[in-house]
């Protein structure tokens, strides 16, 4: 088992920046691959950016691409995303998941424990 803690969410305006950790307890987070996910109102989860065990590999999806950064601190088993230049468009919820594969995946299926997620709201 993984427990996963998402934490750095808030109210920003456009343009601005915030960093999202997440804390994961239980299993060796450092054999974990893991990702960010978000939902929208009204729109399924979708993608936002995924990284290896190691942090040697990371995937984003092309609307972040650039203005997104998703690293992990193995030894206090926590991952992060820097999210910069941020968009009304951002707006969603967050969650982190872990995989118990290695190697970053950008689908759900591939990601057995998931966060409760963090609001992160973008205003224009």
């Amino acid at each position: 088992q993984v427990q996963l803690v998402e934490s750095g969410g808030g109210l920003v305006q456009d343009g601005s920046s915030l960093r999202l950790s997440c804390t994961a307890s239980g299993r060796t987070f450092s054999n974990c691959a893991m990702g960010w996910f978000r939902q929208a109102p009204g729109k399924e989860r979708e993608f936002v950016a995924a990284i290896s065990w190691s942090g040697g590999s990371t995937y984003y999806a092309d609307s972040v691409k650039g203005r997104f950064t998703i690293s992990r601190d193995n030894p206090k088993n926590t991952m992060y995303l820097q999210m910069n230049s941020l968009k009304p468009e951002d707006t969603a919820v967050y969650y982190c998941a872990a995989s118990t594969q290695r190697s970053a995946r950008a689908t759900m299926r591939a990601y057995d424990y998931w966060g409760q997620g963090t609001q992160v709201t973008v205003s224009s």
